[in-house]
């Protein structure tokens, strides 16, 4: 009970602790670090079995033999320069135990058969712990509905300080991170400035779709995006092994009514989830499901085909890390064995029931000028239906591309 009760009080526990930082501009990766002892003397060690014990700061954390052998930062075993391995893994022996091991001014020194000396600071194993990952969180998020987002008051970026200075971007990127999505404003409504302000944050992702894309109701590809017609909230390319990290929309132009774009927070309705039924949730953490996208015009032949569960959870922490939620393109369910099926089944309407409250929906009304970058990971987007003439364009970024920068910033992602 005790266990499940944590589960369910962490997430809202992080949220606050978020909201607090963000409030105060506090780094918002202050409170997950380890508390650090000040001297070599709080720190005590006991060699187990198969590992050793290290008791830092109040905080027992055990590192098998052959990790500290393999993570050994001597000149002969990693290149600080190019912050790459040059120890060879496979050959460690697996049953590999230091001859001696002590703590020296705030350092774990190991010294081991053969002689070979690894040297490492308290600070660096507590950060690289499991037991600190454990209860860590790789990507610190402000989960939102509506009202949350609209009452945040987020500023939008602008052109052209966004594409002259750096400072800019960083802020741009912080609130990407914490929201998922994040606007550019005044942009000139051409494909070409939409793709040098993308390029600001990241590498252009080419796919089916094209390098840059443009959308209008003209029925030009297979796909619905391409009529007048209502969209729910779904995510992109859910049918690629690896679905697109980013997604990126500029309105060029709307002679029209309608047309609105809908966003929907899917870790917000997917926590809620967890909250009311962990059981749903691990239902829908662990079953595969095929999506598949076919098309067949005279210009384009495409056959993508993508398997993996709705959600997606790292599973020493049970963060989520992305959710593929689209149930146009999901596939044929012959993945899930019949006893599961409508337990699955159960799952899933209730995810959508989660995802379709009205208080969950935020509708943004996208004009020339305004790019918007929504991490397709995340956020499910949709659009209302609309009459005239409207295009779009746009583009997929890579993710790792996305975050790298980031963190080059300092960003915690």
């Amino acid at each position: 009970m005790s266990v499940m009760l944590n589960r369910i009080l962490r997430p809202a526990l992080k949220q606050a602790q978020l909201l607090s930082a963000v409030k105060n501009k506090q780094p918002l990766w202050r409170h997950e670090t380890l508390v650090s002892a000040s001297s070599a003397c709080d720190a005590t060690i006991r060699s187990l079995e198969d590992c050793l014990e290290v008791n830092y700061g109040g905080a027992p954390m055990r590192f098998n033999y052959v990790w500290l052998r393999d993570h050994c930062r001597s000149d002969a075993s990693y290149n600080s320069s190019t912050n790459q391995r040059n120890l060879d893994t496979a050959s460690i022996d697996l049953s590999i135990r230091p001859d001696n091991t002590t703590v020296q001014d705030g350092h774990l020194v190991l010294i081991w058969p053969g002689g070979h000396v690894s040297k490492y600071s308290l600070s660096w194993l507590a950060e690289n712990s499991y037991e600190k990952n454990k209860q860590s969180t790789i990507q610190p998020r402000i989960l939102w509905n509506s009202d949350t987002y609209k009452k945040a008051n987020i500023p939008s970026a602008k052109w052209e300080s966004f594409m002259s200075c750096d400072d800019e971007v960083k802020n741009f990127l912080q609130n990407y991170l914490l929201y998922g999505i994040a606007f550019v404003d005044d942009v000139p409504a051409t494909v070409e400035a939409t793709e040098a302000v993308t390029q600001r944050v990241s590498l252009i992702r080419e796919t089916t779709s094209g390098r840059m894309w443009c959308i209008t109701s003209d029925f030009s590809r297979g796909d619905i995006a391409y009529c007048q017609l209502v969209l729910d909230r779904h995510t992109d390319t859910s049918y690629f092994q690896e679905p697109c990290g980013i997604q990126v929309f500029h309105c060029l132009k709307h002679e029209g009514t309608g047309g609105r774009t809908l966003l929907v927070d899917g870790f917000y309705a997917a926590e809620k989830v967890r909250q009311q039924s962990p059981e749903n949730f691990e239902l829908l953490a662990k079953v595969p499901i095929r999506h598949e996208y076919i098309e067949k015009s005279e210009n384009h032949r495409n056959h993508m085909t993508g398997i993996g569960p709705v959600l997606n959870v790292y599973p020493w922490n049970d963060e989520m890390y992305l959710i593929r939620y689209n149930n146009y393109d999901r596939s044929v369910i012959n993945t899930v064995p019949h006893d599961l099926v409508r337990r699955w089944y159960v799952a899933h309407r209730e995810l959508t029931n989660e995802l379709r409250r009205p208080e969950n929906e935020l509708l943004v009304k996208l004009t020339p000028g305004k790019v918007i970058f929504i991490d397709n990971w995340r956020v499910m987007h949709g659009r209302n239906s609309f009459t005239g003439l409207r295009q779009l364009c746009g583009c997929y970024l890579t993710r790792d591309d996305v975050l790298s920068s980031a963190r080059v910033f300092g960003l915690q992602a």
